[in-house]
């Protein structure tokens, strides 16, 4: 995620409470310059038992990142079980048939690495960083952990515990969480978008051994897993390695074509007012419905990625301009545009408004910025700036191999291909600006959207 260029001293702690809706797509375009070079360091294989196994070559330093990500998250999981995907990504660091509880973690720290794991909607991923001597016991642990769960009653106790506890410190005590949780409700209707992936407390209380098991047998298999591997590696060594030790595991027979419910179309706008007293300042945030990055047709992501940073990234983006500068309407505003996404996503508008203005106030003022950018349409030199800010930043990123691993990950959990990652920085920087102004009539959508007053 991109930080940002300019905010204003009163507003930093708030920034940090928003920026889960700042999902700019830096994720994906770490590979936004010089990608042939990337493209040479990048290898895949297909085990028999069908796991994808992609390789990232890096021999500065003798360290390599294993990532195991399975095409499963919460928007998976089945009704009236919310939570379980994260769950579920709790227990596996509990004792397997052949590891004690915690076994893993431990032999990774005592060898000087670290170890972790997450879960999204479309995704659940685990991960170490070692020394690259240590990958093939990664991969046996790894592997052994996606069969041999052995859990019992205690730890679902334990555990459950844990994440309703991780649910009160994370999204009870913050009101843009608690905001953001109904926001999404009503801007995916029908889609398990508009569930939180922590889940709901009422149904993470209700979790079982069964919930997590059932959860456990159909998607963590290697027909439905992606191992990323970046680092001080061979491609043919690390294929060895992956063929000896997940390549032992069969495949799941019965694992189901990813199909979640569809969103219907939209036909009003909805409007949420969220008053809490621990609001330290009021802002309106406006979130429509928008299309996802599609594997082979990626050009209408790419223009609203650009319009996302057109209109709020750094000081010379035109809602920072026109609001904060030019009418001074404004502490801070900005847009955001998450396009790596198996199915639909969303675009955001926000302002968190100068003392003196009021939120109907700010609401107009950020209607009135965003139409007259539509009818001044999109300054080129400010898109050049941009579109070479993105091969900058992906010259960069290389630096990170666990950030390139990251970014792999989610993008081929999420629907997309290597072919799709590989060729989206050229797709970024053919852009138009009539393609912009194309796909921003697209998404400003009213009948598609969800407004917000956060205030105390």
């Amino acid at each position: 995620m991109q930080d940002l260029k300019y905010v204003s001293h009163c507003c930093r702690r708030l920034f940090m409470i928003l920026r889960p809706f700042l999902s700019f797509c830096v994720v994906l375009t770490v590979v936004t310059a010089s990608h042939a070079a990337i493209e040479d360091q990048v290898s895949e294989f297909i085990l028999d038992n069908g796991m994808q196994v992609v390789v990232i070559e890096d021999h500065r330093a003798p360290v390599v990142v294993h990532m195991m990500w399975y095409r499963a998250g919460a928007a998976d999981e089945t009704p009236g079980a919310s939570g379980v995907a994260h769950f579920l990504e709790h227990l596996l660091f509990k004792k397997t048939k052949n590891l004690e509880a915690g076994e893993l973690s431990r032999t990774v720290a005592e060898n000087g690495g670290k170890d972790n794991a997450f879960t999204g909607y479309d995704y659940t991923a685990y991960y170490q960083r070692v020394a690259a001597d240590r990958l093939p016991i990664m991969m046996q642990m790894e592997a052994d952990r996606m069969v041999n769960l052995d859990l019992t009653e205690e730890d679902i106790l334990v555990e459950r515990d844990v994440i309703i506890e991780e649910r009160n410190q994370r999204t009870e005590t913050n009101p843009s969480a608690l905001y953001r949780e109904q926001a999404n409700a009503a801007l995916f209707q029908n889609h398990r978008y508009g569930v939180p992936v922590i889940g709901w407390r009422h149904e993470m209380s209700n979790l079982t051994l069964s919930d997590a098991l059932a959860y456990y047998k159909h998607f963590y298999a290697p027909n439905n897993a992606v191992l990323i591997v970046a680092g001080d590696v061979v491609p043919d060594e690390v294929l060895k390695l992956a063929k000896s030790t997940y390549g032992q595991i069969p495949a799941n027979p019965n694992l189901s074509e990813r199909k979640r419910p569809t969103e219907p179309l939209h036909f009003a706008p909805r409007r949420i007012e969220y008053v809490d007293e621990r609001v330290s300042q009021p802002y309106v945030v406006r979130s429509y419905l928008a299309p996802e990055r599609n594997s082979g047709d990626q050009r209408p992501a790419a223009a609203l990625a650009l319009l996302a940073d057109i209109l709020g990234d750094g000081q010379a983006s035109v809602l920072q301009r026109k609001l904060q500068f030019e009418t001074q309407e404004a502490l801070y505003s900005s847009a955001s545009y998450s396009g790596v996404s198996l199915d639909k996503t969303s675009f955001t508008v926000y302002i968190i408004p100068s003392a003196d203005v009021s939120l109907e106030d700010a609401e107009a003022a950020l209607d009135r910025a965003i139409v007259e950018f539509m009818e001044e349409g999109v300054d080129e030199t400010q898109l050049n700036r941009l579109k070479t800010q993105y091969r900058a930043a992906g010259i960069y990123a290389q630096d990170s191999v666990h950030g390139l691993a990251n970014a792999y990950g989610r993008a081929l959990t999420s629907g997309l291909t290597l072919k799709d990652i590989h060729e989206w920085p050229e797709i970024i920087q053919s852009i138009s600006a009539e393609e912009i102004l194309a796909a921003a009539r697209d998404v400003f959508n009213l009948n598609s959207s969800v407004t917000g007053w956060i205030r105390k």
